[in-house]
């Protein structure tokens, strides 16, 4: 099936403009939701944003609830951590990871609707 090619007679110049002032201005934005997303494109990262939305949690719980070494959770926690999405704080020995405030806004209403919906 081949899609409809686009067809028009003159181009809405202003509304293009529009547009693309409108792109200009959310460039940083997007590109910093663009990074956000890519992190959490990852489903073990996923889940790990997932489980640090509602909680802090170390890395040994993490290792235990993913069923996944420690080194391998360190991994994703690092990736995560230096993208921004998480925060980690050291308490004595150990470190507790938390969603960064920054990226509730955008990550909790996606990561809540995980639990809103039935399962397929």
């Amino acid at each position: 099936m081949n899609p409809t090619p686009c067809v028009r007679v003159f181009a809405d110049t202003d509304h293009i403009r529009q547009c693309q002032e409108r792109l200009a201005q959310a460039s940083p934005a997007l590109s910093s939701l663009a990074s956000v997303l890519a992190l959490a494109g990852n489903e073990v990262r996923l889940q790990m944003l997932f489980l640090l939305a509602d909680e802090q949690l170390c890395v040994c719980d993490l290792a235990d609830v993913l069923q996944m070494t420690i080194s391998a959770v360190s991994q994703h926690l690092r990736k995560l951590k230096d993208g921004g999405v998480v925060n980690a704080r050291k308490v004595g020995q150990t470190v507790f990871y938390t969603l960064n405030a920054e990226h509730l806004p955008v990550l909790q209403p996606l990561l809540a609707r995980l639990t809103a919906t039935e399962p397929a």
